[in-house]
């Protein structure tokens, strides 16, 4: 239910005036407050004389609203800073030797080909190689430094299938835990499956992958059963 605030505003009064009386008028500040619109509205206007023997400067009314596009941005930037944060934390737990630096600035050079920024670089593979939980592992991913020869390997295969740079960019932000997937098990796996079962290949398969990217990390098939995998299980194709 939306509710209603009144509070005072108050006017300069016009320059005094020899033998006048100057009295101050009040117009009403009105804030509309609703949980389901988060929107508010600021009013203000000059009341007209209420005796013509008080002059007042002209009427004018000037209304401004401010969005919840607003409020809704700096929560975004709120909850980014809090992501890098809290995730470095992480990482930096886990990446402590200069060996494991070293590969992990590697890995991140081999994403460098789609344009992201560092912290793009860095929630990706976090997320990939369990660094940064990820509801997509459950709790089986253990935490591993990502290795450059694996993130290569899978960027090629990808590659093999008819997929541009272009398109990787729009995949990794989709499903950055495809790099953290096998890839004779579960990618090549996967797209065998596809073939064999629906027939899904070349262009075909390249526009499923880009709707449904997580179909590459699919690696089992309760047939209804539920066993509690579901983002890795065939029965959510």
């Amino acid at each position: 239910m939306e509710s209603i605030k009144f509070a005072s505003l108050t006017l300069s009064p016009p320059p005094r005036r020899s033998g006048m009386l100057v009295k101050r008028w009040n117009s009403p500040l009105v804030t509309v407050d609703s949980a389901a619109h988060s929107q508010f509205f600021f009013c203000k206007a000059d009341l007209p004389a209420a005796s013509s023997n008080i002059p007042l400067p002209n009427v004018r009314i000037s209304c401004r609203v401010s969005s919840s596009v607003e409020t809704t941005t700096w929560a975004s930037n709120l909850s980014t800073k809090h992501w890098i944060l809290h995730s470095t934390a992480q990482i930096e737990n886990i990446i402590t030797s200069s060996e494991d630096q070293s590969m992990w600035e590697a890995c991140k050079q081999a994403l460098s080909a789609f344009n992201f920024s560092d912290e793009e670089k860095e929630k990706i593979l976090g997320k990939a190689f369990g660094l940064v939980h990820s509801p997509y592992w459950g709790e089986e991913r253990e935490k591993e430094v990502p290795k450059l020869e694996k993130v290569n390997g899978t960027l090629d295969y990808m590659r093999s299938l008819n997929l541009s740079d272009d398109d990787l960019s729009k995949l990794l932000k989709k499903f950055p835990e495809v790099l953290g997937c096998n890839l004779e098990e579960e990618l090549k796996g996967s797209v065998k499956i596809l073939a064999e079962l629906w027939s899904i290949e070349g262009n075909s398969l390249r526009k499923l992958l880009l709707r449904n990217p997580k179909v590459l990390g699919y690696n089992i098939d309760c047939k209804g059963d539920c066993i509690a995998q579901c983002t890795r299980c065939w029965a959510r194709f």
